[in-house]
């Protein structure tokens, strides 16, 4: 896979430039073409999959530092010791709602507590879940976060294994708004379009087998029309 000095010499190939200036600005420009990156991409290569607790009595979650996107939360609701023998403890999967869904449904946070079943994203680095929970659970959080930003120390992260083409692209549009090569910033942006529609597509086909429609990747109703970019 290519890393992060080839991606340099293919950035000052292709710009035919190699000023130290430049190269002084190289780690910069790749840096903010993985934030592009990170903002238009939806592949499942970029979750994050973590163990977390719930805490009783406090409906406010952590989340972890530079979560970007929250997938899915689940927390291990313990069989009940009246239960039958052999009976496993399940995975309760939270319901994403608003925060204002969550205080109407749930306005007594210290007087009373149960089961949780929706959480809330309340600012980037909290939850909020509902009903408050009575006890502390064990709980699996799935997120997206930003993959080690490429460097001479990170020579490979996730853009540069499985996304060359579009991060390529997109240091080039960078390089070109750098280098005040303005005529060139719609061309590079055309081929960094076409990159990340096609990784928009695999990730699309990721979400369905061979006999069903894509399904939504928020777990709701399908809203993805099938042949569409």
């Amino acid at each position: 896979m290519p890393t992060f000095s080839e991606l340099l010499n293919d950035i000052r190939s292709t710009t035919e430039v190699s000023s130290s200036d430049f190269d002084t600005q190289l780690p910069r420009i790749v840096n903010r073409a993985e934030n592009r990156l990170i903002k238009e991409l939806d592949d499942f290569g970029l979750n994050t999959l973590t163990s977390i607790t719930v805490s009783i009595n406090n409906p406010v979650v952590s989340l972890p530092s530079g979560t970007r996107i929250v997938r899915n939360l689940n927390v291990l609701v313990s069989a009940s010791v009246s239960a039958p023998a052999g009976t496993a403890d399940t995975k309760v999967n939270l319901l994403p709602r608003t925060q204002e869904f969550i205080f109407d449904f749930w306005p007594y946070v210290s007087a009373s507590v149960g089961e949780p079943k929706y959480y809330a994203m309340q600012t980037n680095t909290n939850i909020y879940i509902a009903p408050t929970p009575e006890q502390t659970y064990d709980a699996e959080l799935t997120f997206v976060q930003r993959p080690v930003t490429l460097s001479d120390s990170n020579p490979t992260n996730y853009f540069s294994d499985f996304c060359y083409d579009a991060l390529f692209y997109a240091c080039m549009i960078e390089s070109s708004f750098y280098l005040k090569s303005f005529d060139t910033v719609q061309l590079w942006q055309a081929e960094y379009k076409n990159a990340i529609d096609g990784l928009r597509n695999q990730a699309r086909r990721t979400r369905q087998d061979d006999m069903a429609q894509a399904a939504s990747p928020a777990g709701s109703a399908d809203t993805v029309i099938m042949g569409s970019s």
